[in-house]
Formats: C-alpha cells, sequence, structure tokens
C-alpha cells in the first residue's frame, strides 16, 4: 500500500499552466533624415492557452535607431530587434528610408521619400495573423515621405502637399488595461515648400518633422512604435526618429503556482487583475523557469 501511494505521488505530473494570454511586441523601426521616410511599428503577436514549458527564454527587442548627422549626409535608420517569448517571436520594425531606397522590411515595414522607392513590407515573419503591415513611400517629386506601417494599419502614402501618417498600431488589455501598440512612424517633411510632417501611428509611433536642422520624434518606449522622419534637406545636423522598444507580457490564472525563477537580465513588473497574474517584461533577455 505505500509503495503505490509512493509511486502515484512520484508519477504525479507537474501542474500545467495555461497563461490566459500572452503578447509579444518587438521593437520599432528607426526613421531615415532628409525628408525621410518612417520607422515601421513592431511585429505584434498575441494569443490565448499557451501552456508554459518546465523554462523559456523571454528577450525584450530594442527599438533601431535612428540616423543621426553632424550635417552634409544622408542616411537610413535601422530595424528594430525581435522580441520572443519561449516559442513566439515578433520581428523587429522596418527601417525608414530616403532617396531612391525602400523603406525595410520588417514586423511593419518602414516608409521612404519620393516615388521611385516603395514602402517595406509588414509581416515579415508570414505569420498568421500577420504580425503588422506595410509601409508607404510618396507621390509626386520627393518633397514628403510615406508613412511607417502599423500593427493594424498600412502607413498612408505621402503626397506634394503633406507627409504621410503612420499605420495604426493594435490594442490588448492583457495588463487590464486597454493599451495601443506597434504603431508606426509618421513621415517627414519639407517646411521651405510648406509641406507639413506625418504624425506617428496611435500605439507609440513618433511624429515626423518637416524643419531641416531639427530632431524628429522616437517611438514610444515599451509600445514599440516606429521612429519619425526627419524633415529639410542635408546640410544641418539634425536626428530621425529612433524606434520604441517592445514588450512581453504573460498572464496565467492566479490559481496556478507562481514562477518559480527569472533571470537577473530581465527587469519586470507583477501585478494581478481579473483574477490573473500578469509579468510585464520591458527590458532584457534571460530564462524564466516555471
Amino acid at each position: 500500500m505505500i509503495g503505490a501511494i509512493v509511486a502515484g505521488l512520484i508519477n504525479t505530473p507537474a501542474p500545467t499552466r495555461l497563461p490566459s494570454s500572452y503578447l509579444v511586441v518587438a521593437g520599432g523601426g528607426g526613421a531615415a533624415n532628409n525628408i525621410g521616410g518612417a520607422g515601421g511599428g513592431g511585429g505584434y503577436r498575441s494569443g490565448s492557452s499557451f501552456t508554459l514549458p518546465s523554462s523559456f527564454t523571454v528577450t525584450v527587442g530594442a527599438g533601431g535607431a535612428g540616423f543621426s548627422t553632424a550635417g552634409g549626409t544622408q542616411g537610413l535608420g535601422t530595424k528594430g530587434a525581435n522580441s520572443v517569448f519561449s516559442t513566439i517571436t515578433s520581428t523587429g520594425g522596418g527601417y525608414g528610408a530616403n532617396g531612391d531606397n525602400n523603406g525595410g522590411t520588417g514586423g511593419s515595414g518602414g516608409g521612404t521619400r519620393g516615388n521611385v522607392a516603395s514602402g517595406g513590407a509588414g509581416n515579415e515573419g508570414s505569420y498568421s495573423p500577420v504580425e503588422g503591415y506595410a509601409g508607404a513611400a510618396a507621390t509626386g517629386v520627393g518633397y514628403s515621405s510615406g508613412g511607417g506601417g502599423g500593427a493594424s494599419a498600412v502607413g498612408a502614402t505621402g503626397s506634394v502637399s503633406a507627409a504621410g501618417n503612420g499605420g495604426a498600431g493594435q490594442s490588448s488589455s492583457i495588463t487590464g488595461t486597454s493599451v495601443t501598440y506597434a504603431g508606426g512612424g509618421g513621415g517627414g517633411g519639407y517646411d521651405v515648400l510648406s509641406v507639413p510632417a506625418g504624425t506617428g501611428g496611435a500605439g507609440g509611433g513618433g511624429n515626423g518633422n518637416a524643419t531641416n536642422g531639427a530632431n524628429s520624434y522616437n517611438g514610444t518606449t515599451n509600445l514599440g512604435g516606429g521612429g519619425g522622419g526627419a524633415g529639410g534637406v542635408t546640410g544641418a545636423a539634425q536626428s530621425a526618429g529612433s524606434g520604441g522598444s517592445g514588450v512581453v507580457v504573460i498572464a496565467y490564472p492566479s490559481s496556478n503556482p507562481d514562477l518559480t525563477s527569472i533571470d537577473g537580465g530581465l527587469t519586470y513588473t507583477k501585478t494581478t487583475s481579473g483574477g490573473n497574474t500578469i509579468y510585464k517584461f520591458t527590458a532584457g533577455t534571460g530564462t524564466v523557469t516555471v
């Protein structure tokens, strides 16, 4: 009898952990200068009923750098970094471009200047549902640029009268409050010809600017927004907007046992809402043990 009891205890499976949801947002893309295209929002992926393995990796993707110059040069932004939760990866936002360069591909695509090149494609990971949408170029003679794509909409095309706005991001209530993530940045304009800059998309997208020598706006930290394109022409010191860092959130019923350990390389907060325990990882990379 005692042996049977001991055997039963040994063979008892560990408690099953079913997160009520997860959210993985990658870093947004950095923008270009010189009437530059905006950065795309970081890839956005969410789901439910994901069984946690005994240990898993979490990585919070950094935003891509916007191009910065002391004057006389033009350049492209940098792609955002991927975010990871166990087997779920979201792709960094595409970089913004200028001249004859296409916008960068990514979770959402980056924008670009003029009508010679194309905005970058979104959903680089080929996921279903898609993690983001394409960035845009511009029509006309090249005095505006397109907006970066967002998690729920493409970036707007720039025109001779205005640069393109960033595509809207996607909302989530995983933390207990509705928050919108992964908006695209607004394109750069050209104030000499009265072409205003684009506005960043809802979900942390940075606004562009239209003034030579003025910096544009960064995507919002932990929302994965794309950076805003810098305006004007080369010859003055200016910085295009950098992408905002991403975020990883997991939530599971509070009736389940808590996580055992979290690598010190990760920055996080722990809260409860609606009967769930919620971990929000805001920086770093490391291993989490169940």
